[in-house]
């Protein structure tokens, strides 16, 4: 600003304060998106593991998986490839119902059928119900902590609950009818081509539901700052600095803003 002039020791406190106010909330909002990016990565991990763990203990699968067993069974493809192609298949039916992605939403579709696999690679299968009870319960528990991790994250729900809420939104009827309703057709459509269907999917039907509840409580992570507050903290280009710096600054910078 031509003709005005500032005092050099007002201007030096004043960049050193939005510096140091920049440093700190940098370390701040790093650390709640390494959080969240570490829950939504573990969380998807720990759903694969958990979904092999059920085809593994052999007393029935969760509903999708029942389809996926099953469809793999006729096209000679890894359940956990079956997975990653249906998950595709269900992304692309949230076109027409305008639902959104996430980073979270594309993960999912990869992670878990990636992670299945590799755990269906190591874990051989377990004979005898004093075997697969305690293994089943296992892998219901850890489905259920894998659930809270990732949706806690908030990086967008999986191809398959977005298909639930699209069609919530598109033909108007409750949450539960829908996924019920859903559930029922993949279950019967997976059970006819050979998927596993047993006490284990009864038990997953009654449990998963209170377990994510529990498990969601135990892994939210609080909301961020506002953007606002975060870009002026983060961003030593933004408005609010740039009049406090303006004759600091033989040179003006053009402020680049996250979007």
């Amino acid at each position: 600003m031509v003709g005005v002039h500032f005092p050099a020791t007002e201007c030096h406190e004043s960049v050193h304060h939005h510096h140091t106010g920049s440093t700190q909330g940098g370390i701040t909002l790093s650390t709640h998106l390494t959080r969240r990016l570490l829950q939504l990565y573990v969380g998807l991990a720990l759903y694969g593991v958990s979904s092999g763990l059920l085809v593994r203990a052999g007393l029935g699968l969760e509903p999708w998986g029942v389809l996926h067993q099953g469809l793999a069974e006729h096209t000679g493809l890894s359940i956990g490839v079956v997975s990653i192609i249906v998950g595709a298949a269900v992304l692309l039916l949230w076109i027409p119902m305008r639902q959104r992605p996430g980073l979270g939403t594309v993960s999912n579709v990869f992670a878990i059928g990636i992670f299945m696999d590799a755990t269906l690679a190591v874990v051989p299968d377990v004979h005898g119900l004093l075997a697969q009870v305690p293994l089943t319960a296992a892998a219901i528990v850890c489905n259920g902590a894998a659930t809270g991790l990732y949706i806690s994250a908030r990086f967008g729900p999986g191809p398959r609950d977005g298909l639930m809420t699209g069609l919530h939104k598109v033909t108007g009827r409750s949450i539960r009818l829908v996924r019920t309703s859903l559930e029922v057709v993949v279950v019967a459509t997976g059970f006819l081509l050979g998927g596993s269907l047993g006490i284990g999917t009864v038990l997953y039907a009654l449990a998963i539901g209170p377990l994510a509840q529990f498990f969601l409580r135990i892994f939210a992570i609080p909301e961020a700052a506002p953007r606002e507050k975060a870009e002026q903290a983060l961003d030593v280009t933004s408005p609010a600095l740039a009049r406090s710096t303006a004759v600091a600054e033989p040179t003006p910078r053009r402020a680049i803003l996250p979007r």
